[in-house]
């Protein structure tokens, strides 16, 4: 009987040191990560590929900036234009998985801060928010607010459009991949259809890593 319960007593001493050193091992593997740090958008980042990121969305975008600031036909006439900025007719044909909000939001935040008067922005993708609120007015649910009344929204003048396009090559020999973007910006008379104005951005890299884009 004493042979038996020293033989169980072993056995269950030996599972526990087991235990332990499982859990001493497992915490000797679970090293620290690495930890977070701040990028500046501007900059390229520890992680990159061959899609556009976020130093092309920045660059692009205050190129395109300073470019119809100087424009006589946006930012020159005796009285403002009104223009829509948004990603409604700005398509992504590229292989590149980007969303375009983040370039026509950025273009348009940029120059309307800039503008300084020049232009006026209708904010086109708010049209279901104004009319909510200007149906509750006319219907008397709520006063007409210390602005103005107006027969209808704002009308825009001019409206950006442009398409991403892209070229891929790759060299199998060894996985190098190249990928060549072409952004086009134009900004479209909504009455003529005719272009007022247009600009262009142009990028090309290579890369061995294949980066997931998100």
């Amino acid at each position: 009987m004493k042979m038996k319960s020293a033989l169980i007593a072993g056995i269950a001493a030996t599972a526990i040191l087991a235990a332990g050193c499982e859990t001493t091992s497992r915490k000797l593997n679970n090293t620290a990560g690495r930890p977070t740090v701040y990028v500046a958008p501007q900059t390229p980042g520890p992680v990159q590929g061959i899609g556009i990121e976020s130093q092309d969305i920045t660059s692009m975008t205050d190129e395109m900036m300073r470019d119809m600031l100087a424009s006589p036909i946006l930012a020159g006439r005796d009285r403002p234009p009104r223009v829509i900025i948004d990603a409604e007719y700005f398509r992504n044909e590229s292989s590149s998985r980007i969303n375009k909000n983040l370039i026509s939001d950025r273009l348009r935040v940029g120059l309307n801060r800039a503008a300084h008067g020049r232009m006026v922005f209708v904010g086109r993708h708010y049209a279901d928010m104004v009319g909510h609120e200007r149906e509750l007015k006319r219907s008397g649910t709520v006063d007409a607010g210390t602005i103005r009344s107006t027969p209808g929204q704002a009308g825009g003048d001019f409206r950006l459009g442009g398409r991403i396009a892209s070229l891929d090559a790759i060299d199998r020999s060894n996985g190098l991949k190249s990928r060549y973007h072409q952004i086009t910006f134009e900004m479209v008379d909504l009455e003529y259809g005719t272009i007022v104005w247009s600009g262009m951005y142009e990028l090309k890299k290579a890369s061995q890593e294949d980066v997931l884009y998100r």
